[in-house]
């Protein structure tokens, strides 16, 4: 599907008319008319308790949302903001041997005048029921509250990792960079860094989406409004050929009293072992820096092995990437397994997307079948759990021990060993 067929989606008629009974209007905001452009941006960041945007920043903002299917309700008596946004768009998921069309959800808000409505249930709703119409398999999201999105089918799918470095104590373990170079580079040189490694290392872990321009220029110091703009800087690794293997952009704050500074990452993106390994050298030995802070990592980064002291690394593992199944046999075939397996499963959903028994057999190449069934089902979950699963990065027997996931344990040990992946899963952006 092209960026001009998603953005012209009509809106839901089921959510259209149950708004509508409610005294609202559920449409789709033009960004190419001033008055809707500005009324949904401004909307969007109050919804997110950011500061109004400038106009230099709503210009920005605007070019990014011009590729998405922005939609707004609006309620008549209280101005011509819409009360409550969401917007969708289009983009690859990679996942294990492969990836597949997702219908990316973001900018759900809800005014604080306006809840327990029923309008937060209608804008997510409707997304999965147009794209369901537009034939996603698969929905997705981050997340900024973590107690809302499963009562829609969605599952925690890509887990992240959260450092906190003691700089002054970790020590450095990792050896010699055998060939290289890490050098800085201005912002404009980053945020192209930024994009270009994001996209050629993408497709070695599953949970990865595509990004976009504003997204690196706001990581790179860029964007219009970034209060920490003049602070951040960046720097690249380039290999022995003069190949740019790696990038950091980074801020510098001085910590009260100690004559040191705290690095907050903001961004590592690298192609090879040795430009991760050079990037975290760096950021463990660089002068007059006491910690070092970043989040989005794999779960399987080896920084707790490059270090001389592993309890100088604090890690916390937190939910990141959220995905939705919505047509069962199309989602588990777009992808391959680590090990085979024949196993009918049952998955409960109440919207109905993904209901049904399901056959699912896995061959020893890893590639999949689903078929429907009326054998009896070996394991029973329900639509989050699927969903939570269904990228790799998370264990069906995990689930099982939570009493979340519910059958045979022969029958979910070998689902689980069939859908977990290596290298782990990761979401190495928020969108």
């Amino acid at each position: 599907m092209s960026v001009s067929e998603e953005t012209t989606i009509s809106v839901d008629p089921d959510s259209q008319r149950r708004l509508r009974e409610n005294g609202l209007e559920y449409r789709i905001a033009d960004m190419s008319v001033d008055a809707d452009a500005e009324g949904f941006l401004r909307a969007d960041s109050r919804g997110f308790l950011d500061e109004d945007p400038t106009d230099a920043e709503l210009a920005q903002m605007r070019e990014t949302m011009r590729a998405r299917r922005n939609i707004g309700v609006y309620d008549p008596a209280a101005g011509s903001w819409p009360i409550a946004t969401v917007n969708s768009w289009v983009t690859p998921l990679t996942l294990p041997g492969g990836e597949t069309d997702m219908w990316a959800i973001s900018s759900v808000t809800v005014a604080g005048t306006h809840r327990r409505r029923g309008i937060a249930r209608n804008l997510l709703e409707g997304e999965l029921r147009s794209a369901a119409a537009a034939g996603m398999a698969v929905a997705g999201l981050t997340a900024s509250e973590a107690t809302i999105y499963s009562r829609y089918g969605f599952g925690a799918a890509v887990p992240a990792m959260r450092f906190t470095v003691d700089t002054a104590r970790a020590g450095w373990a990792g050896g010699e960079i055998s060939a290289g170079a890490l050098r800085y580079v201005d912002k404009q040189t980053l945020a192209d860094d930024l994009e270009r490694l994001h996209e050629e290392s993408r497709p070695a872990r599953s949970g990865q989406v595509a990004g976009w321009r504003g997204r690196w220029q706001r990581m790179a110091g860029l964007a219009a409004g970034d209060k920490e703009a003049a602070a951040v800087r960046g720097v690249r690794f380039a290999d022995a050929d003069g190949v740019v293997r790696g990038a950091m952009a980074y801020t510098l704050a001085e910590l009260p009293g100690a004559f040191r500074s705290e690095m907050r990452i903001r961004s590592i993106i690298t192609t090879s072992d040795e430009a991760l390994r050079a990037i975290w050298r760096f950021v463990v030995q660089h002068d007059l820096v006491a910690s070092a802070r970043v989040d989005l990592r794999p779960i399987d980064d080896p920084l707790p092995w490059l270090v001389a002291d592993q309890r100088a690394v604090k890690a916390e593992v937190h939910d990141h990437g959220w995905l939705r199944v919505l047509d069962v046999e199309a989602a588990l075939t777009a992808r391959t397994y680590s090990a085979p397996v024949d196993v009918v499963i049952r998955v409960e959903d109440a919207l109905g997307f993904a209901a049904g028994d399901w056959r699912v057999t896995i061959d020893d190449a890893g590639r999949c079948a689903v078929a429907a069934s009326s054998d009896a089902p070996e394991v029973t979950l329900g639509v989050v759990e699927l969903s939570a699963i269904y990228a790799g990065g998370v264990p069906a027997t995990q689930l099982a021990a939570a009493g979340r996931v519910r059958g045979d344990d022969a029958a979910v040990s070998a689902l689980s060993r069939a859908f977990l992946t290596s290298p782990s899963a990761l979401l190495g952006i928020w969108y």
